[in-house]
């Protein structure tokens, strides 16, 4: 199993967040960055059209919308390789899922700790990748990783074995490993990585743990 190690971005200032991005574009191969305009989340970050990320790293970007419709546009524009929604958000998901596949970018949706699995099951066939958020909404670091979720990847993966399963919310050294062996193929790690004294040697810690 192909597993990925994914930098977290969160910051609501254009400042932070090309300060976080250049702590981890030495390094980073695939990258996660979360918006939010204070609907769905608690906190506003940086605005969509504000988003960058360097040449040639693999952008995945976490929705936190109430109403990510409004946005679709601007996000397509941007040209991500995946655009995450969230099962708790308003509108047609099966609509922006379209559109987003119509424009080569992968469709995926987000689930709460709250929201059970069969929430999303009439949408599967068109859900590419399913994010398990196990984090403080919006925020980065202090969050904590409630193994009790992993049972959803079983779950998903006995409905959809070719669906990719991603994981947000305390990530560290010490669980990595068990996230992978549950099935976790995205691991996405926010304060472990922006928060340490030296981000690539934090990376590096986490890859080893997966690979080693």
């Amino acid at each position: 199993m192909n597993i990925d190690v994914c930098p977290t971005i969160t910051r609501n200032s254009p400042e932070e967040y090309e300060a976080q991005m250049d702590r981890v574009a030495r390094f980073a191969r695939r990258i996660h960055i979360d918006l939010s305009d204070g609907g769905l989340a608690p906190n506003q970050l940086l605005p969509v059209d504000q988003v960058w990320w360097p040449g040639g790293m693999r952008a995945d970007l976490h929705v936190m919308y109430r109403q990510p419709q409004k946005y679709l546009s601007t996000l397509v524009a941007l040209g991500p390789q995946l655009v995450i929604l969230h099962a708790e958000a308003e509108g047609n998901f099966l609509d922006c899922a379209e559109l987003l596949h119509r424009h080569g970018i992968e469709a995926g949706i987000a689930l709460l700790p709250h929201t059970s699995v069969e929430t999303i099951r009439p949408a599967l066939e068109s859900i590419d990748h399913v994010l398990i958020f196990s984090g403080n909404l919006g925020h980065q670091g202090g969050s904590h990783a409630d193994m009790n979720l992993l049972a959803k990847v079983k779950e998903l993966k006995s409905l959809k074995p070719t669906l990719e399963i991603g994981w947000d919310g305390g990530v560290n050294d010490q669980n990595i490993r068990q996230l992978v062996d549950a099935g976790v193929e995205v691991v996405n790690a926010g304060g472990f990585i922006q928060n340490a004294q030296n981000a690539a040697e934090a990376y590096a810690k986490l890859e080893q743990r997966v690979n080693g």
